[in-house]
């Protein structure tokens, strides 16, 4: 079966046609408008797909819950809407519970399945192992994967400690030197709107860098009768708010202003010690169980964290990471203030950046912050999507992370950001850790080498 009769076929109910294109973009050649960049990047792209000579590159993912179904998403779509230079192929599922993992791989679209990820690795049909677990398995499914000559695309954080990400780092290079690439899953930095701004501050419309402003806020944590899940265990996910969402302003910060955080003061807290054991698991948590002599265990991780920090070229920054910022759902947030110019973005308002002009060249009688509708054919991937102003999702930043890798791959350069770069964060993280551990004492980051942003 060619890939325009898979387009055709169902998915757990749900059509894969390209009928809601319209007739216009059907009628397109594949390679229009193909312009790969030499970094490996399809940002500026308005390819529609990946022709049906394209060689494959075989799929293994290990674990199948939320981000699982994202990336799952994203491995279907990108050869659908984006020319690639090789054909992922959803090969096969890793998961524990040999039912469920059946059951994720029907409605996720994988050909087979594995109750082992050592067993995944080993197979023959896999080219590229996919990290989808909690970040006490990262380590060794991304070393095992990467010595066994495949390409890796992991979770982030990159890892639960500095240790670990070094030895995943110092692997990856190894691994490189012989085509072999890995790449940390920071999907928010390929959002339109901010890989626009990374862009506009790289040219210099917003002057000299002086401050850096993030904040990301959920809300799912607030109840304090939430159930006891695997984020809130440190020794499976290394941290709380901290690594779980705070990371990504980490990324995203570094990536924008193309700077890398040396120092911190942080505060960490954890304002629920204690959560229930039991109860209805919905999405990210649900509802615990509640009533006398319902069992309840302890919260080893932090609820929130806030931190002030300085970059290697002289921007000072403050960060606020929480989970229990009541009315919160994904606030995801950053803005850049600079000697000529500011941007500010919010990802519950993802399709659109924020620009102030404070230039000589601005007309003083008309200033003030613009709000770019980032959804325009020349616009960093949307050009690949719909028409202007129809918007993009949570699930399209993935589906970009996976353009740009296997366009990477495909062009035989290391994809960012490389486990080198993920490390750098890891580092923030342990910095950031180490500081609210001691009354907030200003914490050198160690180590910038191999820090690309």
């Amino acid at each position: 079966m060619n890939r325009n009769e898979l387009r055709g076929q169902t998915t757990g109910g749900q059509s894969l046609t390209l009928t809601m294109l319209g007739n216009y973009f059907l009628s397109q050649p594949t390679n229009y408008l193909r312009n790969i960049s030499t970094t490996g990047s399809m940002e500026n792209t308005t390819a529609m797909t990946t022709p049906d000579t394209a060689p494959p590159l075989r799929v293994g993912m290990v674990g199948h819950a939320f981000m699982g179904a994202a990336h799952s998403h994203a491995w279907r779509t990108a050869p659908r809407f984006f020319d690639l230079p090789l054909a992922p192929e959803l090969s096969v599922l890793a998961g524990r519970d040999r039912g469920r993992v059946t059951e994720a791989a029907s409605r996720l679209g994988w050909a087979g399945t594995e109750t082992d990820w050592r067993a995944l690795v080993e197979r023959d049909d896999v080219d590229l192992v996919d990290i989808c677990t909690p970040g006490d398995t990262h380590a060794e499914i991304a070393i095992a994967a990467l010595k066994a000559g495949k390409h890796v695309l992991c979770e982030k954080p990159l890892a639960n400690s500095v240790a670990e990400a070094e030895e995943m780092a110092a692997v990856a290079a190894e691994a490189a030197a012989r085509g072999v690439y890995a790449m940390c899953g920071y999907s928010y930095r390929r959002t339109p709107a901010l890989t626009l701004a990374r862009n506009m501050v790289r040219d210099g419309k917003l002057g000299t860098i002086r401050q850096v402003r993030a904040q990301y806020l959920q809300d799912w944590l607030s109840d304090e009768n939430a159930p006891l899940t695997w984020r809130m265990d440190k020794s499976k996910s290394g941290s709380g708010a901290l690594g779980d969402i705070g990371a990504h302003s980490i990324d995203a910060a570094q990536f924008v202003t193309g700077q890398s955080i040396t120092g911190v003061s942080a505060i960490m807290e954890t304002f629920t010690k204690e959560r229930p054991v039991g109860g209805d698991f919905v999405g990210l948590g649900g509802s615990g169980a509640v009533g006398a002599g319902v069992e309840r265990g302890p919260v080893t991780v932090d609820d929130a964290v806030v931190f002030s920090a300085r970059f290697n070229g002289g921007p000072i920054g403050v960060f606020e990471a929480s989970r229990v910022a009541l009315g919160r759902k994904n606030a995801m947030r950053l803005e850049v203030n600079g000697s000529e110019g500011s941007i500010a973005f919010d990802f519950e308002d993802m399709n659109y950046l924020n620009y102030y002009d404070g230039g000589t060249g601005a007309d003083p009688d008309s200033r003030g912050f613009r709000r770019i509708n980032v959804t325009e054919a020349h616009h960093p991937y949307t050009g690949n999507w719909w028409p202007v102003g129809h918007g993009l999702g949570y699930e399209h930043g993935f589906t970009h992370q996976v353009v740009d890798l296997v366009t990477a791959i495909g062009a035989g350069t290391q994809p960012t950001p490389s486990f080198a770069d993920a490390l750098q964060v890891q580092r923030v993280l342990a910095a950031v850790e180490n500081s609210a551990g001691q009354d907030s004492r200003w914490t050198p980051v160690d180590g910038q080498e191999g820090h690309t942003a």
